[in-house]
């Protein structure tokens, strides 16, 4: 099996600890993983704001960094389903005015490969313990791309669940969004602070160590809530707790 990963460019940017979990967890389970060096961004920042005919080359480009892999994976929702649900829209948007009829190859391509983390380890190696070892009470996140677009439903919980030492505790209105949104927290900066305020307070209020969640640029802003608050919570990606084991614990 020849797997690339799709680190995503907030994980490489601002958390690479998320992209290094990531290798070494898929290496532990047995999984050849290579990281396409020419990847860049999937376009989902374009798109989103409207800017559709410069997402096309980012569209392409994708279709050529990651052309002859089995499996592309990413520790990103929002960016697996922009792939997945978006590519196709911007290739049949492209065939319509008689152009760009390459899109459509690289969409039909990359969609059937693309998985989130928590999926292709459920789905595709059919493992849900995956040997991790975690001591702390735990509270998940299920961010809007992951639980919408994607539906990955309860995987994650139920890869969370099998970990060693780790106590799941329920997030009231966890289905609720954290206010992010991409563009929508530049756009409308007081109701996605006021949205992610009330996701801080509904998981602190399960006393949980750690807020966890399957992308980081949701969890980036409830981080930054909970820092400003000086919560006793800290906000960590899943694949850093499904990385961590009793030889090699996170801390």
């Amino acid at each position: 099996m020849r797997v690339a990963l799709f680190v995503t460019c907030v994980n490489d940017a601002v958390y690479p600890t998320t992209g290094i979990a990531t290798v070494k967890l898929l290496e532990r389970l047995g999984v050849e993983v290579d990281f396409p060096a020419g990847q860049t961004c999937c376009g989902q920042p374009q798109f989103n704001t409207g800017y559709r005919h410069e997402t096309e080359p980012l569209v392409r480009r994708m279709g050529r960094v990651f052309e002859g892999y089995d499996h592309i994976v990413t520790p990103s929702g929002s960016c697996a389903a922009m792939v997945r649900d978006n590519y196709p829209r911007i290739a049949r948007r492209a065939a319509a005015q008689r152009r760009g009829a390459d899109l459509a190859e690289a969409a039909e391509s990359l969609v059937p490969r693309m998985y989130e983390l928590t999926e292709f380890l459920v789905d595709v190696l059919g493992m849900t313990d995956v040997g991790a070892y975690f001591p702390h009470t735990v509270t998940y996140h299920p961010s809007c791309h992951g639980l919408r677009l994607l539906g990955l439903g309860d995987r994650p919980r139920r890869l969370l669940e099998a970990v060693k030492g780790l106590e799941l505790r329920e997030l009231p209105g966890a289905e609720e969004c954290c206010g992010f949104g991409g563009t929508f927290a530049v756009k409308n900066p007081d109701v996605s602070a006021a949205m992610g305020t009330d996701k801080v307070r509904n998981a602190a209020a399960t006393g949980a160590e750690v807020l966890c969640g399957a992308d980081n640029s949701c969890l980036m802003h409830i981080g930054g809530i909970l820092h400003r608050q000086d919560a006793p919570l800290r906000a960590l990606h899943i694949a850093e707790i499904l990385g961590s084991t009793e030889a090699e614990p996170h801390v």
